[in-house]
């Protein structure tokens, strides 16, 4: 993945109502880390490997504040894993990038079934729509699945069935209804009133503003215990820098 490929420029500048200052001084230090730590960013097809990882994380104490960022809310239906687990890894994606579909498709799972089920990883999704409008209408929708306790299962859906091209106008609202009645959402009448409701809005806002403040600019991008891993990286890399933090954890 070339520099060039993996870039994508943030959408918050155009997003009304974002308000910078929301993480204080934690943002500017989290942005500070996000955007000079290029050991964990793809460059010109270079990966970086696992020993430069650790040894980068493991001296940088910057990432106890950028930790904080986890939720850890027991009742968030967009997180799995269990509230307590020693590593959460927060992801900031949008269900239109390209390379957040082969990390959800691809590498997610492998985490879930090594890490989520055995009680040592847990996974807080943020929406980060940053393509556009239809980007946004599926951050509203998954908030709304979400609301029925099958935001993972439309998460999953959406990704097998999502365009491979962006903003062909494939993902409408009715397009949505259809995925979600697919993903074992019950009620679809009180799924749409709640993608076109405020609280949906707000909820993504939300995720945007923390990301946004982050400095976060392109898809998908992850915290795990505060360290900052951009773009669908090698499964090697997320098991190196989960496993990192787990060691930590015990010490």
């Amino acid at each position: 993945m070339s520099r060039k490929s993996a870039a994508r420029k943030s959408p918050a500048r155009k997003t009304p109502g974002v308000d910078r200052k929301w993480l204080g001084g934690a943002a500017l230090v989290a942005a500070a880390v996000l955007l000079g730590i290029a050991v964990f960013q793809m460059s010109d097809g270079e990966k970086a490997d696992a020993a430069s990882q650790q040894s980068a994380a493991a001296v940088d104490p910057r990432y106890a504040e950028l930790a904080k960022l986890a939720r850890r809310d027991a009742a968030d239906p967009l997180a799995q894993g269990r509230a307590d687990a020693p590593v959460v890894m927060v992801e900031y994606s949008d269900f239109q990038c390209p390379f957040c579909r082969t990390f959800g498709r691809k590498i997610e799972p492998q985490l879930i079934a090594d890490y989520v089920d055995k009680g040592v990883l847990r996974i807080e999704w943020r929406n980060y729509p940053i393509f556009g409008e239809e980007s946004t209408t599926a951050a509203h929708a998954a908030w709304a699945a979400g609301q029925q306790g099958k935001f993972w299962e439309f998460h999953d859906t959406l990704m097998a069935n999502a365009p491979e091209k962006k903003n062909t106008g494939a993902l409408t609202p009715d397009r949505m209804a259809e995925l979600a009645e697919q993903a074992g959402v019950p009620d679809i009448a009180k799924f749409r009133t709640d993608l076109d409701s405020p609280a949906a809005a707000a909820a993504v806002q939300r995720d945007v503003t923390e990301a946004y403040s982050l400095g976060v600019s392109s898809t998908p991008a992850f915290l795990i215990n505060g360290r900052p891993v951009l773009g669908a990286q090698p499964i090697e890399q997320f098991q190196a820098v989960i496993e990192l933090a787990a060691r930590d954890g015990q010490e």
